[in-house]
């Protein structure tokens, strides 16, 4: 099978030796996205000179959608061609925010989801991250 894997420039760099995206035939695999931002800050995440924080579900959760956006574009596809997302809250408490967001990028004609709570993600700031599956034949 044809298969091509790449990190994707401009974009917030793997916190491991793993790509953004991979190509298998049709199909482009996208690894755990956060809000993470190239600079290594994160959208919806920030922390005052007390070390005070305040976390936003809605705005890491649109932050996420727009990277997952960017990653497929690199391969030259979009949001529309996911078919599969899967969905990792540090809280379930998040869910009303973080489902309010999500409907505003699709509906029900729009990719599977599974939503589910994990003990925590790869930094403390982070509230959700979404790994996800398009399908993108070759042209």
């Amino acid at each position: 099978m044809d298969t091509q894997a790449q990190v994707v420039a401009g974009k917030a760099r793997p916190r491991g030796r793993f790509p953004h995206v991979k190509r298998a035939g049709d199909f482009l695999y996208v690894s755990g996205t956060s809000s993470r931002r190239p600079d290594n800050s994160f959208a919806g995440a920030e922390v005052d000179e007390m070390g005070v924080t305040r976390l936003d579900i809605r705005e890491q959760t649109r932050a996420v959608i727009e990277n997952l956006r960017d990653l497929l574009a690199s391969s030259g596809a979009g949001l529309e061609d996911l078919v599969e997302v899967g969905c990792f809250l540090v809280n379930m408490n998040d869910f009303g925010g973080f489902n309010e967001v999500w409907g505003e990028y699709f509906d029900e004609s729009g990719p599977t989801r599974t939503t589910v709570a994990v003990h925590q993600l790869p930094h403390p700031l982070l509230l959700v991250e979404m790994k996800a599956v398009a399908y993108v034949p070759r042209r």
